[in-house]
């Protein structure tokens, strides 16, 4: 490891494949559906109808600009529109009984392109398999699938919003889900923007929804820990990246508080049996099942990085979305981290990234060496911000 540079892996990218790729991809089956498809769907992405919509599955532009931004190694999160989906993957909500068909080829579709994206940057990409919670069988069959391909990422956990007809995650209907992820090693991530309601077509739609839209990112996190999953299956890896870090340490506390009060056999009218109340604290289950992607870390998000402990905390740059650090990622690392130790920082850009989603650092060392941010550059307070950079590493206290 070159003790002058940092190795940057970022656990929050984006890629997916153009329209055209994504039907060479599609099962022959299902390809005059697309074409169909395809004619009256309107896309809304402006950074997908724009030179920049390149970046999401050109394998050259895309490790040319990575490594001009110092970042060798990233997860990636879908972006683009796979066939037969409303909108992105990530923000899109599940489907109904009558669309699962389609949008389930759609999205394995994406899966199979990310398998041979991955493999054109050898060890340099941790590829996220998309799966559906409609049936859960054919989840499992798509986990088991992501292993075998060697898709190091794991699978996407999608949002549940409220207002359909799916389970909650914390039903039992998803144990075999649960246990096939621990038992094949998986790792499980919930991206932001997924689980929100759908707020109808009024003209504050949009803006109800970017208020909200934390609030439902979140929940997976005290769902899955109170909901038990984590006490029956304890070695799973669960990942909510996107979503911030500052708000988890009130979070856990909160969640620690009705733990203990549970143990009077009552909180206010409501009653719990010992049954009912987890044998550890909902902060140890995290401690020991959870991790978080922390895109665009403010200086506020790396203090709570160490209130969570660093162990469980990995940087991100979201490239190559509009408010990623890119191409000013050492600027943000020196914004975040610049009065840091260096062992710390090289734990929360390269080291947890790399235990959790399988990358080689060894092997990653070599290019590192070559295009990761100085040491002596990010330990400079950084004194202006980019001017035409719109991400909130930049903006947020």
């Amino acid at each position: 490891m070159n003790d002058e540079r940092y190795l940057l892996i970022s656990a929050d990218c984006h890629a997916g494949g153009s329209i055209e790729q994504y039907r060479e991809y599609l099962d022959p089956a299902y390809r005059d559906d697309f074409d169909a498809w395809r004619q009256r769907y309107s896309n809304p992405f402006r950074d997908l109808q724009s030179d920049g919509r390149t970046r999401n599955w050109d394998d050259e532009r895309r490790t040319h600009e990575l490594e001009g931004d110092g970042v060798v190694g990233e997860v990636l999160f879908p972006n683009t529109v796979p066939p037969f989906f409303p909108t992105g993957a990530v923000i899109a909500r599940p489907p109904t009984a009558a669309q699962f068909e389609r949008r389930l080829a759609g999205a394995r579709a994406h899966n199979r392109w990310l398998v041979d994206f991955c493999a054109a940057a050898p060890g340099r990409r941790a590829g996220i398999a998309q799966i559906f919670l409609n049936d859960v069988d054919a989840a499992v069959t798509d986990v088991r699938w992501t292993k075998e391909q060697g898709l190091l990422g794991g699978v996407l956990l999608p949002g549940r919003p409220d207002d359909t007809e799916l389970a909650p995650l914390y039903d039992p209907v998803y144990e075999p889900l649960w246990a096939a992820c621990e038992d094949l090693e998986v790792p499980i991530t919930h991206h932001s923007g997924q689980g929100s309601p759908d707020y109808g077509r009024s003209s504050a739609a949009g803006v109800m929804w970017i208020v909200e839209t934390q609030f439902f990112s979140h929940r997976p996190l005290w769902q899955l820990i109170m909901g038990g999953v984590f006490e029956r299956h304890p070695r799973l890896r669960f990942v909510i990246t996107e979503s911030g870090c500052t708000w988890i340490p009130d979070t856990l506390k909160m969640l620690d508080s009705y733990h203990a009060q549970m143990a009077s056999g009552r909180i206010g009218e409501l009653k719990y049996s010992e049954e009912e109340r987890l044998s550890l604290r909902p902060s140890e289950y995290f401690a020991r099942n959870c991790f978080v992607g922390v895109s665009f870390p403010s200086p506020a998000e790396a203090r709570a990085m160490r209130a969570l402990g660093l162990d469980r905390v990995m940087w991100g740059s979201d490239y190559p979305h509009h408010e990623s650090t890119y191409p000013y990622t050492t600027q943000g690392l020196r914004r975040a981290f610049a009065d840091w130790d260096p062992a710390e920082i090289r734990q929360v850009t390269s080291e947890n990234v790399a235990s959790v989603y399988g990358f080689d650092v060894a092997a990653l060392a070599p290019i590192g060496s070559r295009v990761g941010p100085r040491v002596d550059e990010v330990a400079v307070t950084l004194d202006a911000v980019p001017p035409d950079s719109a991400s909130p590493a930049f903006t947020r206290g």
